[in-house]
């Protein structure tokens, strides 16, 4: 992938800022930092970050990748479409131009993955990659998957670890990022 200077940097600044004020809401949601009137600004926030996505998308026919924006807002353009959860069929087709950055050579597969799985999960379907999990009854939980018998080897074709090393990470962050002890009641999450 290439690392030159990004052909419109004022589109990658726009989206870091997006994606950063995103994060740092859920943090906040995560240690059960915000009231009812914060979580709502901070759907709407996501509603709106998703449509500049959108707007990007639709203005240049493809993911805002390494070549158009730079390596930092393409990753924050794969966290706004990655967090669209309320829009599913937008996460569905930012997955499709992402997987053609991917092949490309203009995105990373990872980001390509957790997308793709959380499209699926979000249109009702099982993932493939085993890269989603939520909060259960028991704890940290990996999303319904297809073919769990296959699922390491699918995801060792796409560079990731046994899914067994993706949970344990997964319920080490959420323990670190939840500090207070709070649980929410559901937490979709991604992991490598």
């Amino acid at each position: 992938m290439t690392t030159a200077e990004p052909l419109r940097p004022e589109l990658a600044r726009e989206l870091i800022t997006l994606a950063e004020r995103s994060a740092a809401r859920r943090a906040q949601r995560l240690r059960n930092q915000l009231d009812a009137v914060q979580l709502g600004r901070g759907r709407h926030a996501d509603h709106a970050s998703a449509k500049v996505l959108r707007r990007i998308l639709a203005d240049h026919d493809c993911w805002p990748g390494h070549r158009l924006v730079g390596p930092d807002a393409a990753r924050a353009a794969w966290s706004i479409a990655l967090h669209s959860n309320d829009e599913p069929d937008f996460q569905r087709a930012a997955a499709v131009l992402l997987r053609r950055a991917v092949q490309a050579d203009d995105a990373p597969i990872q980001h390509w993955v957790h997308l793709h799985d959380r499209a699926l999960i979000n249109n009702g379907h099982d993932q493939e990659l085993g890269t989603q999990f939520f909060l259960g009854a028991n704890g940290i939980e990996l999303c319904p998957t297809r073919e769990p018998s296959t699922l390491d080897q699918r995801r060792a074709g796409v560079g990731l670890p046994p899914v067994a090393v993706a949970l344990e990470k997964v319920r080490h962050r959420f323990a670190s990022m939840r500090g207070d002890g709070g649980s929410p009641t559901v937490v979709l999450a991604g992991a490598a």
